[in-house]
């Protein structure tokens, strides 16, 4: 196969790209601090996803942990009895605002957005457990708040920071799958233990844990009774506080084909779903399928997101008698080759079938190596803090590639067709979705206005 000349120039010029941007200013929260200095690390949303922050913190000095729910953040408590804890992030950083260098979050998507504002406005460095944010909104002055209070970014789409994920940039950028212009990429969630349909609408509802400040969990969403039907992982079903299957996986598996496609905004979006459970509830079947306009000489891509229920076509050149990953997986149909990967996250990428695979091989291995950033992404967060370069999926880069998420699920959340103008942050002709791309906020909850 011949690879085109070309490819030795993209990949100087996707290096330059990188160095430029680590060249922003990033240095640890402490002047004349060290390299080898450790950064001083609250995490807010110590129980579940917040595990992976709490053992990363502890490489580091762990001085705070932050949760609403006693019962939830019980063993992140126990096993680190020097931490400070608090169930208020507010009072966390007022008291401890001179002892932070950096907050990491791990709350319901709801929430990620009022505490990385809070903790940007005091100069916090910042991670953020994927989807950036509730809305699209939220994601664009979550970047411009970046940007004015001068931090270090990064938001944890794990496979950003894999090996496979630079093997599918170098494959691309090298050419050897030619013009891509279509991609499909799937899931098998809604699934348990995180989509659950409630067996009633509404709700039953019922009195509050001791443990738990009801209050607190609900944040900038408006107030409701407590239900177990939304704690403490079942809170992705419902649009007030979680983003659906996209916003759950969509950062993951359409990380690796928007980022080397350089595909940029959509200019529509439809959806075929089976109708909701209940209102307010997120649809449980859907196809989301995405058209990206021409760009940059490239022709225009058509990006299908298959949920579970939906038959998944296979690929136009394939292994006979092969099945598609059943947990999730992407390809991308190119003009030369197919790309595929099986999984949420790009780990084996392959050109498809084996044979061929078999075929390029050679030419694969001649394609210059993209460098790592670290071993994962709170590890590249930690090395940008101490001076060393950007990290992959900072918010310059995490912001576009939610916004796209986020788009799909406001078609999947309205059933509608999305025409989007990206310039005015509007969908045309449809102003009644105005409330979604920026939603009411409760009192006393209010963030980012003037940024």
């Amino acid at each position: 196969m011949e690879v085109p000349s070309n490819r030795r120039q993209f990949l100087k010029t996707a290096s330059l790209t990188a160095a430029a941007s680590s060249l922003q200013g990033f240095a640890i929260g402490k002047e004349g601090e060290s390299a080898n200095s450790k950064i001083n690390v609250a995490v807010v949303g110590a129980g579940g996803m917040g595990g992976y922050a709490v053992q990363q913190a502890k490489r580091q000095n762990l001085v705070a942990l932050c949760d609403v729910d006693e019962v939830r953040a019980g063993k992140a408590f126990a096993d680190n009895p020097d931490a400070k804890k608090y169930k208020d992030f507010r009072v966390m950083l007022d008291e401890m605002d001179k002892e932070i260098d950096a907050v990491a979050i791990s709350t319901p998507d709801h929430t990620h957005f009022p505490i990385a504002m809070a903790a940007m406005e005091r100069g916090k460095h910042i991670f953020v457990q994927k989807p950036l944010a509730h809305n699209i909104w939220q994601i664009r002055t979550l970047q411009k708040a970046a940007k004015k209070y001068g931090v270090v970014t990064q938001m944890g789409n794990q496979g950003h920071t894999f090996d496979g994920m630079r093997r599918i940039k170098e494959w691309v950028g090298g050419g050897v799958l030619g013009d891509v212009t279509e991609v499909v990429a799937w899931t098998n969630r809604p699934n348990s233990p995180y989509f659950v349909t409630p067996q009633e609408f509404p709700v039953k509802t019922g009195p509050v844990p001791g443990t738990l400040d009801w209050d607190l969990w609900q944040g900038p969403a408006a107030a409701r009774e407590y239900a177990e039907a939304y704690v403490p992982t079942r809170w992705r079903g419902w649009w007030d506080y979680g983003c659906g299957s996209l916003g759950d996986i969509g950062c993951h598996t359409l990380d690796a084909p928007f980022c080397t496609l350089g595909l940029g905004m959509p200019s529509k979006v439809e959806v075929i779903r089976t109708p909701p459970p209940a209102d307010g509830f997120i649809t449980m079947s859907s196809v989301t399928i995405y058209h990206f306009p021409a760009r940059d000489g490239k022709p225009p891509v058509t990006m299908k997101w298959y949920e579970r229920g939906m038959d998944v076509p296979e690929p136009k050149r394939w292994e006979k008698g092969e099945k598609l990953g059943e947990e999730g997986g992407m390809y991308m149909e190119g003009t030369k080759n197919t790309l595929y990967h099986s999984g949420m996250r790009p780990t084996s990428p392959r050109i498809t079938p084996n044979a061929r695979f078999a075929e390029v091989k050679p030419e694969l291995k001649k394609i210059d190596r993209l460098p790592s950033l670290g071993k994962g992404p709170i590890e590249e967060w930690y090395n940008a803090i101490k001076g060393g370069p950007a990290p992959g999926s900072n918010f310059d880069y995490a912001v576009p590639l939610t916004e796209v998420v986020l788009l799909g699920a406001l078609a999947q959340r309205s059933g509608k067709t999305i025409e989007w103008d990206a310039e005015n942050m509007k969908v045309k002709g449809q102003p009644e979705l105005d409330a979604w791309i920026k939603e009411p906020t409760r009192e006393g909850w209010e963030y980012g206005e003037n940024i």
